[in-house]
Protein backbone atom coordinates (compact mmCIF):
# COMPACT_ATOMS: atom_id res chain seq x y z
CA UNK A 1 0.00 0.00 0.00
CA UNK A 2 3.05 2.37 0.61
CA UNK A 3 3.68 1.63 -2.77
CA UNK A 4 0.77 2.86 -3.97
CA UNK A 5 0.41 6.04 -2.09
CA UNK A 6 4.34 6.83 -3.57
CA UNK A 7 2.95 6.23 -7.02
CA UNK A 8 -0.47 8.64 -6.28
CA UNK A 9 2.15 11.60 -4.88
CA UNK A 10 4.29 11.28 -7.91
CA UNK A 11 0.99 11.44 -10.19
CA UNK A 12 -0.16 14.16 -8.26
CA UNK A 13 3.44 16.72 -8.52
CA UNK A 14 3.38 15.74 -12.59
CA UNK A 15 -0.12 17.29 -12.75
CA UNK A 16 1.19 20.27 -10.75
CA UNK A 17 3.75 21.05 -13.15
CA UNK A 18 1.84 20.83 -15.80
CA UNK A 19 -0.57 23.72 -14.27
CA UNK A 20 2.32 25.56 -14.28
CA UNK A 21 3.19 25.26 -17.39
CA UNK A 22 -0.69 25.69 -18.75
CA UNK A 23 -0.54 28.85 -17.10
CA UNK A 24 2.61 30.31 -18.78
CA UNK A 25 1.07 29.37 -21.95
CA UNK A 26 -2.21 31.37 -20.94
CA UNK A 27 0.75 34.37 -20.20
CA UNK A 28 2.28 33.98 -23.68
CA UNK A 29 -0.94 33.87 -25.35
CA UNK A 30 -1.82 37.09 -23.10
CA UNK A 31 1.26 38.73 -25.01
CA UNK A 32 0.41 37.59 -28.28
CA UNK A 33 -3.22 38.78 -27.96
CA UNK A 34 -2.02 41.94 -27.36
CA UNK A 35 0.68 42.42 -30.19
CA UNK A 36 -1.91 40.88 -32.78
CA UNK A 37 -4.39 43.24 -31.17
CA UNK A 38 -2.01 46.24 -32.61
CA UNK A 39 -0.60 45.03 -35.50
CA UNK A 40 -5.08 44.60 -36.54
CA UNK A 41 -5.35 48.10 -35.55
CA UNK A 42 -2.77 49.39 -37.80
CA UNK A 43 -2.30 47.62 -41.05
CA UNK A 44 -6.47 47.17 -40.91
CA UNK A 45 -9.33 49.15 -41.22
CA UNK A 46 -11.81 46.68 -38.65
CA UNK A 47 -14.19 47.98 -36.36
CA UNK A 48 -12.93 47.67 -32.55
CA UNK A 49 -15.69 44.81 -32.35
CA UNK A 50 -14.48 42.67 -35.69
CA UNK A 51 -10.72 43.29 -34.44
CA UNK A 52 -12.00 41.53 -30.88
CA UNK A 53 -14.05 39.27 -32.57
CA UNK A 54 -11.13 37.98 -34.94
CA UNK A 55 -8.53 38.20 -31.95
CA UNK A 56 -10.84 35.82 -30.02
CA UNK A 57 -10.91 33.37 -32.36
CA UNK A 58 -7.04 33.28 -32.84
CA UNK A 59 -6.36 32.59 -28.81
CA UNK A 60 -8.87 30.41 -28.86
CA UNK A 61 -7.30 28.06 -31.48
CA UNK A 62 -3.95 28.65 -30.15
CA UNK A 63 -5.25 27.88 -26.41
CA UNK A 64 -7.29 24.72 -27.85
CA UNK A 65 -3.93 23.64 -29.29
CA UNK A 66 -2.00 23.66 -25.97
CA UNK A 67 -4.45 21.83 -23.74
CA UNK A 68 -5.08 19.72 -26.31
CA UNK A 69 -1.58 18.81 -26.07
CA UNK A 70 -1.37 18.83 -22.60
CA UNK A 71 -4.26 16.69 -21.56
CA UNK A 72 -3.05 13.87 -24.56
CA UNK A 73 0.07 14.11 -22.67
CA UNK A 74 -1.73 12.90 -19.40
CA UNK A 75 -4.05 10.49 -20.93
CA UNK A 76 -1.29 8.61 -21.86
CA UNK A 77 0.35 8.68 -18.62
CA UNK A 78 -2.91 7.70 -16.69
CA UNK A 79 -3.55 4.72 -19.17
CA UNK A 80 0.03 3.46 -18.17
CA UNK A 81 -0.56 4.23 -14.65
CA UNK A 82 -4.20 2.10 -14.86
CA UNK A 83 -2.76 -0.69 -16.15
CA UNK A 84 -0.01 -0.98 -13.50
CA UNK A 85 -2.62 -0.38 -10.87
CA UNK A 86 -5.19 -2.86 -11.96
CA UNK A 87 -2.28 -5.72 -12.59
CA UNK A 88 -1.20 -4.90 -8.60
CA UNK A 89 -5.07 -5.01 -7.89
CA UNK A 90 -5.70 -8.72 -9.02
CA UNK A 91 -2.01 -9.97 -7.86
CA UNK A 92 -3.20 -9.03 -4.72
CA UNK A 93 -6.34 -10.32 -4.36
CA UNK A 94 -5.25 -13.41 -5.84
CA UNK A 95 -2.77 -13.63 -3.03
CA UNK A 96 -6.13 -12.85 -0.77
CA UNK A 97 -8.04 -15.45 -1.87
CA UNK A 98 -5.60 -18.52 -0.16
CA UNK A 99 -8.14 -20.60 1.63
CA UNK A 100 -7.28 -23.26 4.58
CA UNK A 101 -10.71 -25.75 4.03
CA UNK A 102 -9.99 -28.84 2.84
CA UNK A 103 -12.87 -30.57 0.51
CA UNK A 104 -13.36 -34.88 -0.05
CA UNK A 105 -14.32 -35.78 -3.56
CA UNK A 106 -15.83 -39.03 -4.88
CA UNK A 107 -14.20 -42.10 -2.43
CA UNK A 108 -14.99 -42.41 1.27
CA UNK A 109 -12.45 -44.68 3.11
CA UNK A 110 -13.55 -47.29 6.48
CA UNK A 111 -10.95 -48.96 8.24
CA UNK A 112 -11.95 -52.23 9.96
CA UNK A 113 -9.99 -54.07 12.85
CA UNK A 114 -10.63 -57.63 10.96
CA UNK A 115 -11.81 -59.42 7.65
CA UNK A 116 -14.90 -60.51 10.37
CA UNK A 117 -16.55 -57.65 9.94
CA UNK A 118 -16.97 -58.14 5.96
CA UNK A 119 -18.56 -61.13 7.22
CA UNK A 120 -20.98 -58.94 9.19
CA UNK A 121 -21.44 -56.68 7.06
CA UNK A 122 -21.95 -58.40 3.59
CA UNK A 123 -24.70 -61.26 5.86
CA UNK A 124 -25.92 -64.63 4.58
CA UNK A 125 -26.09 -64.81 1.06
CA UNK A 126 -25.04 -60.89 0.51
CA UNK A 127 -28.51 -59.91 1.72
CA UNK A 128 -26.99 -57.20 4.19
CA UNK A 129 -24.82 -55.59 1.77
CA UNK A 130 -27.59 -55.57 -0.70
CA UNK A 131 -30.24 -53.91 1.85
CA UNK A 132 -26.73 -51.16 2.57
CA UNK A 133 -26.64 -50.32 -0.83
CA UNK A 134 -30.29 -49.97 -1.26
CA UNK A 135 -30.65 -47.85 1.59
CA UNK A 136 -27.53 -46.03 1.05
CA UNK A 137 -27.66 -45.31 -2.62
CA UNK A 138 -23.47 -45.98 -2.57
CA UNK A 139 -21.17 -48.62 -4.28
CA UNK A 140 -19.60 -50.91 -1.96
CA UNK A 141 -16.16 -52.51 -2.38
CA UNK A 142 -15.28 -55.10 -0.22
CA UNK A 143 -11.89 -56.17 -2.27
CA UNK A 144 -9.14 -54.24 -0.18
CA UNK A 145 -8.02 -55.72 2.93
CA UNK A 146 -8.41 -53.74 6.03
CA UNK A 147 -11.02 -51.03 4.23
CA UNK A 148 -14.24 -50.85 2.69
CA UNK A 149 -14.44 -48.30 0.21
CA UNK A 150 -17.60 -46.52 -0.71
CA UNK A 151 -18.21 -44.84 -3.93
CA UNK A 152 -20.68 -42.63 -5.38
CA UNK A 153 -20.77 -39.13 -7.32
CA UNK A 154 -23.33 -38.17 -5.06
CA UNK A 155 -21.46 -37.00 -1.70
CA UNK A 156 -24.08 -36.62 0.07
CA UNK A 157 -25.24 -40.23 0.05
CA UNK A 158 -21.66 -40.89 0.49
CA UNK A 159 -21.35 -39.42 3.74
CA UNK A 160 -24.31 -41.04 4.89
CA UNK A 161 -23.50 -44.29 4.08
CA UNK A 162 -19.45 -43.94 5.31
CA UNK A 163 -21.32 -42.42 9.16
CA UNK A 164 -24.49 -45.02 8.73
CA UNK A 165 -21.30 -47.81 7.95
CA UNK A 166 -19.19 -47.12 10.90
CA UNK A 167 -22.69 -47.45 13.20
CA UNK A 168 -23.33 -50.77 11.97
CA UNK A 169 -19.17 -52.06 12.56
CA UNK A 170 -20.08 -51.32 16.50
CA UNK A 171 -23.47 -52.75 16.35
CA UNK A 172 -23.86 -56.34 17.04
CA UNK A 173 -27.88 -56.46 15.15
CA UNK A 174 -26.42 -56.25 11.59
CA UNK A 175 -29.21 -56.86 8.99
CA UNK A 176 -31.91 -55.64 6.71
CA UNK A 177 -34.15 -53.58 9.52
CA UNK A 178 -31.26 -52.20 10.96
CA UNK A 179 -29.57 -51.21 8.56
CA UNK A 180 -32.75 -49.19 7.39
CA UNK A 181 -33.26 -48.10 10.71
CA UNK A 182 -29.50 -46.27 11.06
CA UNK A 183 -29.85 -45.05 7.68
CA UNK A 184 -33.04 -43.25 8.43
CA UNK A 185 -30.77 -41.73 11.43
CA UNK A 186 -27.96 -41.12 9.59
CA UNK A 187 -29.60 -38.64 6.76
CA UNK A 188 -31.12 -36.85 9.77
CA UNK A 189 -27.90 -36.38 11.13
CA UNK A 190 -26.36 -35.06 7.82
CA UNK A 191 -28.84 -32.34 7.32
CA UNK A 192 -28.10 -31.51 10.84
CA UNK A 193 -24.03 -31.03 9.79
CA UNK A 194 -25.02 -29.39 6.60
CA UNK A 195 -26.62 -26.44 8.56
CA UNK A 196 -23.39 -26.33 10.81
CA UNK A 197 -21.33 -26.06 6.90
CA UNK A 198 -23.58 -23.21 5.61
CA UNK A 199 -22.77 -21.57 9.48
CA UNK A 200 -19.42 -22.08 9.31
CA UNK A 201 -18.95 -20.84 5.03
CA UNK A 202 -21.26 -17.95 6.19
CA UNK A 203 -19.31 -16.72 9.17
CA UNK A 204 -15.94 -17.53 6.99
CA UNK A 205 -17.53 -14.88 4.47
CA UNK A 206 -18.38 -12.37 7.00
CA UNK A 207 -21.84 -12.97 6.67
CA UNK A 208 -24.28 -13.16 9.92
CA UNK A 209 -28.21 -13.87 10.92
CA UNK A 210 -29.23 -15.30 7.82
CA UNK A 211 -32.22 -17.80 8.08
CA UNK A 212 -32.16 -21.24 8.59
CA UNK A 213 -33.18 -22.28 4.93
CA UNK A 214 -30.50 -20.73 3.55
CA UNK A 215 -27.90 -21.82 6.09
CA UNK A 216 -28.93 -25.32 5.18
CA UNK A 217 -28.85 -24.59 1.35
CA UNK A 218 -25.28 -23.13 1.91
CA UNK A 219 -24.28 -26.25 3.25
CA UNK A 220 -24.95 -28.60 0.55
CA UNK A 221 -21.69 -26.83 -1.19
CA UNK A 222 -19.55 -29.15 0.97
CA UNK A 223 -21.23 -32.17 -1.01
CA UNK A 224 -21.04 -30.09 -4.25
CA UNK A 225 -18.32 -29.85 -7.27
CA UNK A 226 -18.00 -27.65 -10.06
CA UNK A 227 -15.37 -29.27 -13.15
CA UNK A 228 -14.09 -30.99 -9.54
CA UNK A 229 -13.83 -27.75 -7.59
CA UNK A 230 -15.70 -27.93 -4.30
CA UNK A 231 -17.78 -25.57 -4.26
CA UNK A 232 -16.94 -24.23 -0.65
CA UNK A 233 -13.61 -23.85 -1.76
CA UNK A 234 -14.50 -22.05 -4.88
CA UNK A 235 -17.44 -19.60 -2.81
CA UNK A 236 -14.81 -18.73 0.26
CA UNK A 237 -12.28 -18.05 -3.14
CA UNK A 238 -14.47 -15.72 -4.70
CA UNK A 239 -15.60 -13.92 -1.31
CA UNK A 240 -11.97 -13.18 -0.78
CA UNK A 241 -10.98 -12.07 -3.97
CA UNK A 242 -14.18 -9.91 -4.70
CA UNK A 243 -13.86 -8.09 -1.14
CA UNK A 244 -10.10 -7.27 -1.50
CA UNK A 245 -11.13 -5.49 -5.66
CA UNK A 246 -14.09 -3.77 -3.89
CA UNK A 247 -12.10 -2.67 -0.92
CA UNK A 248 -8.89 -1.54 -3.53
CA UNK A 249 -11.61 0.42 -6.27
CA UNK A 250 -14.23 1.98 -3.55
CA UNK A 251 -17.11 -0.66 -4.58
CA UNK A 252 -19.85 -1.59 -1.79
CA UNK A 253 -18.21 -4.56 -0.02
CA UNK A 254 -21.33 -6.08 1.53
CA UNK A 255 -23.07 -6.13 -1.68
CA UNK A 256 -20.28 -7.86 -3.43
CA UNK A 257 -19.18 -10.03 -0.34
CA UNK A 258 -23.22 -11.44 -0.62
CA UNK A 259 -22.88 -11.53 -3.98
CA UNK A 260 -20.06 -14.06 -4.40
CA UNK A 261 -21.49 -15.96 -1.48
CA UNK A 262 -24.77 -16.37 -3.58
CA UNK A 263 -23.48 -16.50 -6.58
CA UNK A 264 -23.41 -20.47 -7.28
CA UNK A 265 -26.37 -21.11 -4.93
CA UNK A 266 -28.91 -22.37 -7.93
CA UNK A 267 -26.72 -25.16 -8.25
CA UNK A 268 -27.42 -27.06 -4.94
CA UNK A 269 -31.38 -25.97 -6.09
CA UNK A 270 -33.53 -28.82 -7.50
CA UNK A 271 -35.86 -27.24 -10.99
CA UNK A 272 -36.08 -26.94 -14.27
CA UNK A 273 -33.49 -23.56 -16.04
CA UNK A 274 -29.98 -22.67 -15.82
CA UNK A 275 -28.16 -22.12 -11.64
CA UNK A 276 -28.61 -18.65 -12.43
CA UNK A 277 -32.26 -18.50 -12.51
CA UNK A 278 -32.80 -20.78 -10.27
CA UNK A 279 -30.44 -18.84 -8.13
CA UNK A 280 -32.06 -15.61 -8.57
CA UNK A 281 -35.68 -17.30 -7.56
CA UNK A 282 -34.51 -18.75 -4.63
CA UNK A 283 -32.91 -15.17 -3.42
CA UNK A 284 -35.84 -13.18 -4.56
CA UNK A 285 -38.03 -15.46 -2.38
CA UNK A 286 -35.68 -14.58 0.55
CA UNK A 287 -36.43 -11.04 0.33
CA UNK A 288 -32.71 -10.52 -0.83
CA UNK A 289 -32.03 -6.64 -1.79
CA UNK A 290 -31.88 -6.40 -5.73
CA UNK A 291 -28.07 -4.95 -6.52
CA UNK A 292 -27.45 -8.72 -4.70
CA UNK A 293 -29.58 -10.36 -7.16
CA UNK A 294 -28.17 -8.77 -10.07
CA UNK A 295 -24.92 -9.62 -9.08
CA UNK A 296 -25.89 -13.02 -8.95
CA UNK A 297 -28.18 -12.80 -12.24
CA UNK A 298 -25.04 -10.86 -14.02
CA UNK A 299 -21.98 -13.05 -12.81
CA UNK A 300 -22.04 -14.89 -16.04
CA UNK A 301 -22.69 -12.08 -18.35
CA UNK A 302 -26.36 -13.38 -18.84
CA UNK A 303 -27.53 -9.63 -18.65
CA UNK A 304 -25.52 -6.89 -19.15
CA UNK A 305 -23.52 -5.03 -15.77
CA UNK A 306 -25.99 -3.17 -13.71
CA UNK A 307 -22.87 -1.87 -11.11
CA UNK A 308 -19.21 -2.05 -10.33
CA UNK A 309 -20.18 -4.48 -7.86
CA UNK A 310 -21.93 -6.89 -10.07
CA UNK A 311 -18.45 -6.98 -12.76
CA UNK A 312 -16.20 -7.89 -9.74
CA UNK A 313 -17.94 -10.64 -8.87
CA UNK A 314 -18.23 -11.54 -12.42
CA UNK A 315 -13.87 -11.52 -12.22
CA UNK A 316 -13.80 -13.00 -8.64
CA UNK A 317 -15.55 -15.94 -10.01
CA UNK A 318 -13.26 -16.19 -13.46
CA UNK A 319 -9.82 -15.60 -11.18
CA UNK A 320 -10.87 -18.85 -8.99
CA UNK A 321 -12.06 -20.83 -11.46
CA UNK A 322 -9.58 -20.22 -14.13
CA UNK A 323 -6.27 -20.38 -11.67
CA UNK A 324 -4.04 -23.41 -12.29
CA UNK A 325 -4.84 -26.56 -10.45
CA UNK A 326 -8.70 -25.03 -8.96
CA UNK A 327 -10.46 -27.94 -12.16
CA UNK A 328 -8.83 -30.60 -12.05
CA UNK A 329 -11.60 -32.60 -14.11
CA UNK A 330 -15.40 -32.17 -15.46
CA UNK A 331 -16.95 -34.28 -13.26
CA UNK A 332 -20.38 -31.88 -13.65
CA UNK A 333 -21.15 -33.55 -16.56
CA UNK A 334 -20.62 -36.68 -15.32
CA UNK A 335 -22.50 -36.07 -11.81
CA UNK A 336 -25.54 -34.84 -14.49
CA UNK A 337 -25.47 -37.76 -16.43
CA UNK A 338 -25.72 -40.08 -13.34
CA UNK A 339 -28.29 -38.18 -12.26
CA UNK A 340 -30.38 -38.30 -15.34
CA UNK A 341 -29.96 -42.04 -15.65
CA UNK A 342 -31.71 -42.28 -11.93
CA UNK A 343 -34.53 -40.24 -13.23
CA UNK A 344 -35.78 -41.98 -15.95
CA UNK A 345 -35.82 -45.23 -13.63
CA UNK A 346 -38.11 -42.99 -11.22
CA UNK A 347 -40.28 -42.29 -14.19
CA UNK A 348 -41.67 -45.69 -14.59
CA UNK A 349 -44.76 -46.73 -12.50
CA UNK A 350 -44.02 -49.08 -9.73
CA UNK A 351 -39.98 -47.84 -9.45
CA UNK A 352 -39.69 -46.61 -5.86
CA UNK A 353 -36.07 -45.32 -5.90
CA UNK A 354 -32.98 -45.61 -8.81
CA UNK A 355 -29.42 -45.23 -8.29
CA UNK A 356 -26.27 -45.32 -10.33
CA UNK A 357 -23.25 -47.45 -9.70
CA UNK A 358 -20.20 -48.22 -12.29
CA UNK A 359 -19.66 -45.04 -13.71
CA UNK A 360 -22.91 -45.22 -14.85
CA UNK A 361 -22.50 -48.93 -16.41
CA UNK A 362 -24.93 -50.24 -14.32
CA UNK A 363 -28.37 -48.55 -12.44
CA UNK A 364 -30.04 -50.63 -9.88
CA UNK A 365 -33.56 -50.33 -9.78
CA UNK A 366 -35.76 -50.89 -6.36
CA UNK A 367 -39.16 -51.98 -7.34
CA UNK A 368 -42.59 -51.78 -4.73
CA UNK A 369 -43.95 -55.50 -5.17
CA UNK A 370 -47.41 -54.33 -4.31
CA UNK A 371 -47.34 -52.97 -7.67
CA UNK A 372 -45.66 -54.64 -9.99
CA UNK A 373 -45.63 -58.68 -9.91
CA UNK A 374 -42.55 -60.68 -11.83
CA UNK A 375 -43.05 -60.62 -15.28
CA UNK A 376 -43.67 -56.72 -15.24
CA UNK A 377 -40.97 -55.79 -13.23
CA UNK A 378 -38.66 -57.62 -15.87
CA UNK A 379 -40.59 -55.34 -18.32
CA UNK A 380 -39.54 -52.53 -16.90
CA UNK A 381 -36.11 -53.32 -16.49
CA UNK A 382 -35.90 -53.87 -20.17
CA UNK A 383 -37.69 -50.66 -20.76
CA UNK A 384 -35.68 -48.41 -18.34
CA UNK A 385 -32.49 -50.57 -20.12
CA UNK A 386 -33.48 -49.27 -23.44
CA UNK A 387 -34.34 -45.31 -22.14
CA UNK A 388 -30.98 -44.87 -20.58
CA UNK A 389 -29.26 -47.01 -24.03
CA UNK A 390 -30.57 -44.14 -25.99
CA UNK A 391 -30.42 -40.56 -23.83
CA UNK A 392 -26.72 -41.70 -22.75
CA UNK A 393 -23.41 -41.22 -25.45
CA UNK A 394 -21.63 -44.33 -23.77
CA UNK A 395 -19.83 -46.67 -25.99
CA UNK A 396 -20.89 -50.45 -24.62
CA UNK A 397 -23.39 -52.46 -22.35
CA UNK A 398 -26.02 -50.64 -19.97
CA UNK A 399 -26.91 -52.92 -16.63
CA UNK A 400 -30.16 -52.38 -15.06
CA UNK A 401 -31.17 -54.74 -12.23
CA UNK A 402 -34.23 -54.74 -10.94
CA UNK A 403 -34.81 -55.65 -6.96
CA UNK A 404 -38.52 -56.48 -5.95
CA UNK A 405 -38.64 -58.03 -2.51
CA UNK A 406 -41.66 -58.84 -0.84
CA UNK A 407 -41.42 -57.81 3.34
CA UNK A 408 -44.43 -58.79 5.42
CA UNK A 409 -44.17 -57.21 9.15
CA UNK A 410 -46.47 -58.57 12.27
CA UNK A 411 -46.47 -56.26 15.36
CA UNK A 412 -48.14 -57.70 18.66
CA UNK A 413 -48.73 -55.13 21.35
CA UNK A 414 -48.79 -56.79 25.01
CA UNK A 415 -51.27 -55.43 27.61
Amino acid sequence: MAQNDQDLISLEKKLLEREEKLEKEREKLQELKDKYQEKLEKVSDLTPEQVKKEMFAKVEEDEAKAVAKIIKASEDEAKLTADKKAQEILMDSMRFGAIKYIAEYTVSVVKIADEEIKGRIIGKEGRNIRAFEQATGVDVDLDEEGVIRLSSFDQVRREVARRSLEKLIKDTRVQPFRIEEIVNETKKEVEKIMLEEGERLAHEAGVFNLSPELLQVLGRFKFRTSYGQNLIVHTLEDVKIGIHIAEEVGANVNIVRLGCLFHDIGKVLEGEGSHVTLGVDFLKKHSIPDLIINCVAEHHEDKPFSSVESVIVHIADQISGARPGARYEDVENYGKRLAQMEEIAKAHEGVEDAYAFEAGRELRVIINPGKLDDAQTLVVANKIRDEVSKSQAVAGEIKVTAIREFRAVATEFSS
